[in-house]
Formats: structure tokens, sequence, C-alpha cells
């Protein structure tokens, strides 16, 4: 994002921190740090000190992380496809041992064509690429998968070179210590024991047609980030030289097979079943290009949720019933402070209540009125889990909704706005290099 107000950069960074911590929430932390400015203004005009509003919000954010943990509850289930999705993906990949999960291992990839609904999760890797000659086997069983990053081609000199050809004998020479190259390049291959090629660069017809007739399958131009992610899934090893192919270094897979999509000339390689499971590849369809990469975003704060209750299994409600709840143990919390800390501790718990405003009027609702409302609700039934019903479902109960959010995801957010806040409140001026 192109920002040229300094503060709006801050924004930018903040929002950036939540997705890279949290991979999610990244519009609500930048709503609860704008309505914490907002709030800090009034109290600035009032002639409070910046330095004692930081320290009441910060008071205040600590109160409030506090209540979350207070109201989280444990949680163990999921709902729809593409969530059944994300959840099977995160927990193929995830060491449950360490509470830990390393997104990178699942690929996410789409495809235009078909519908959401053909979406898959697959247990091995997806190439977007085909077998280099059509008249390759489409599918092979225990594939032994031989990974190169080296040429089939013939070396070439380092230095300018120049060859005269005069004779047809001459020709046929260099002709034959070409194919001898590829012959031998072939056969390295096949005494290793691979059944299947996988090479990050090309290689012409002859080596093409070579391959084929030795009865050897091959894929050429596979990218290296996907050729990092086959040789972590197929436990196989990634060769540089022909010399150094051995058998312990091919990987291993249960299935390797093309696929074709619908009428479309569309091909792609499926390597399942792998040595190693713990690589998977989430395969979004979609009616076009946008809808897929608004498919991507979906997935990966779904992942990233997955991710989450993996290394805490703790929710909070959602729907806004979090912050209200936060926003009425911190003004609760005010009255035991004393001196000017209280007045920024209140308007914490006022920008608390921005979130629920902002559902309320995104909802076509009416924002006070339905705050007012919930928030009565609350108090009085002494229950955290009354949030907006932004669907007119008909309850106010988000548990009954099964609308939640992660415990760390929300806290998160919670002390990012407040450290970006009091970060922005010690500032005094910005100097521009223009004005000098």
């Amino acid at each position: 994002m192109d920002v040229d107000n300094q503060i709006a950069k801050l924004m930018v960074e903040l929002s950036r921190s939540q997705d890279y911590e949290i991979g999610d929430g990244t519009t609500g932390v930048v709503v609860m740090a704008g309505a914490l400015l907002e709030q800090a203004e009034r109290l600035l005009e009032r002639g409070i000190h910046p330095i004692r509003i930081a320290e009441g919000y910060e008071m205040a954010s600590r109160i409030a992380v506090e209540h979350l943990d207070h109201i989280a509850q444990n949680v163990n289930r999921c709902k729809r496809p593409l969530a059944e999705i994300s959840v099977k993906a995160v927990l193929s990949v995830a060491d449950l041992e360490r509470k830990d999960v390393n997104l990178d291992l699942i690929k996410v990839e789409g495809k235009v064509g078909g519908k959401l609904e053909d979406t898959e999760l697959v247990y091995g890797i997806t190439v977007d690429k085909d077998m280099s000659h059509s008249q390759m086997p489409k599918k092979i069983e225990d594939a032994k998968i031989a990974i190169l990053t080296c040429p089939f081609e013939p070396p070439k000199p380092k230095t300018k070179h120049k060859v005269d050809i005069d004779t047809v004998e001459k020709f046929q020479t260099l002709r034959q210590q070409e194919q001898k190259y590829f012959d031998d390049m072939v056969q390295k291959c096949k005494d290793v024991g691979a059944t299947l090629v996988i090479c990050q660069w090309g290689f012409d017809d002859e080596a093409n047609h070579l391959l084929m007739h030795r009865n050897l399958p091959a894929v050429r131009w596979v990218g290296g980030v996907e050729l990092e992610l086959i040789a972590i899934a197929t436990g196989g090893r990634i060769v540089p030289r022909f010399q150094e192919l051995t058998p312990e270094k091919l990987g291993r897979a249960g299935l390797v097979r093309e696929k074709s999509f619908g009428t479309t000339k569309d091909k792609m390689l499926y390597i399942e079943h792998c040595a190693n499971s713990r690589a998977v590849t989430i395969f979004i369809r979609g009616g076009n290009k946008m809808m897929i990469e608004e498919i991507k975003r979906s997935i990966h704060d779904a992942l990233c949720v997955a991710r989450n209750l993996i290394r805490n299994n703790s929710i909070v409600y959602g729907g806004g019933s979090a912050e209200i709840s936060c926003s009425i143990a911190v003004e609760a919390a005010a009255d035991k402070y004393p001196g000017v800390e209280q007045y920024a501790i209140r308007a914490f718990a006022d920008a608390l209540d921005s979130v629920s405003i902002a559902l309320a009027e995104n909802s076509g609702l009416q924002p006070i009125e339905t705050l007012s409302a919930v928030k009565s609700q609350q108090i009085k039934e002494n229950n955290p889990h009354f949030g907006i019903d932004c669907n007119d479902v008909g309850t106010n109960d988000m548990r009954e909704q099964n609308v939640f959010e992660t415990l760390i995801g929300k806290q998160q957010q919670i002390l990012l706005a407040t450290q970006v806040v009091k970060m922005i409140l010690k500032i005094d001026d910005v100097i521009s290099p223009s004005d000098y």
C-alpha cells in the first residue's frame, strides 16, 4: 500500500504486524487504533498530558487482556466444507508436541474453471505442469522421483567458442557425441531406479524423445519453490549434478497422476501418498480469477485461525461481544485508579465499543441503539456472549450463532493497537524533508 502520511504508514505496519503474528483480525486492529486516537484527541483538548493518556491506555489494555482470559473457553470443532479442508490441512502438518504449525508446508493453488464445491485437499503436491511428452504414461504408482536442478543438455564451454563443420562425417560425429551425453544422463537416472524425473530446467526435443523411448516419464520447467515442496513431501533430495544421483536421494510417492480439467487442455500433476505426508495442497476452483483470489485470502485466514487454536485452543465469542464485555470491565475498573489516568481508561472503554458500532453500521442496524441494548443485556444477565446480530438470526447470543474468534488473536489486537497509539502520542511533530 502506497501511503504518504507518516501516521497512516504506522497504521499499515500495524495491520501487517497483526497479519504476520496472527493472520486474522487485520481490520479490527486498525479500527481499534483509530478509535483510541480519536478518544486521545478529546483528552488532549481537555489538557491531559499525552504521557498520562499513554499510561492510562496501558493500564486499560492490561485489564482488557486479563478479562479476555477470564471469559475465554476451550473449543474443538469445525463446520462447512472449506473450514473442514482448512482444519484438515493444518492438522496434517501440525507439530502437536511443540504446538506449532509451519504454514509453508500448506500450498494453496487455484485454477479458473469448475465451481467452488470442486475445491479439494490433496495429501501431497500439485504442480501446474504436465508430462513433457504426450505419449508418456499419465499415471505412475509407487514412483521413485529424481529431483534435478541440472539441465538435460550437453555441457557448454565457459569461454566463447566456434565449431566449424565442413563434412557430413564431422556432423555425424557431433550428433553421436550429443546423443551419447543424453544417453548417459538417461541411463544414470535408470541405473539408480528412478521411474519419474522432475527437472527445474527444460530439455530439447531429442532428449524428450529419448526419455519417452526409454520409458522414463519426465516433467520440465518446475519452479524452485515447488521443487523444495516436492522434496519435502517425497523425502527426496534435490540433485544439482547427474554424478551425485544415488538411490538414497530419490523421493517416493504412492501415486503420481496427470489430471485434465473439463474440455480445456489444462493439465496438472498430482503427487500423492508421499513418504512424508506433512506437505499438503489446497486446490481451489472458481468461476473467475477474482473469486479464486478472494477464496485464497479466506483460506489463509482460516488456516491462521486453525493454527492459532493449535497454539492455544481458547476462544472468545465474536460479533463484538468480547469488546463489549471488555469495555464494561475496563469502565468498572476505572474507578479504582486515582489521578488523571482514569480519564484515559474510560476513553479506552469507549474506544472498545467502536468495533461493535462498526459491525452494527455495516449490517444496516442503528449503531447506538443496538450497542446500548446489547450492553445492557450483558450487564443484566452477566453473560459476555451477547454481541451484534449481524446476520439477523434473531438471537444476540454468539454462542448459539457459533461466531467465535481465537483468544490470542483478540489479545494481540488490543496489545498492538495500544502500543502503536502510545508511540503516536509521544510524537510532538513530524518534520517533512520537503519543508527544508
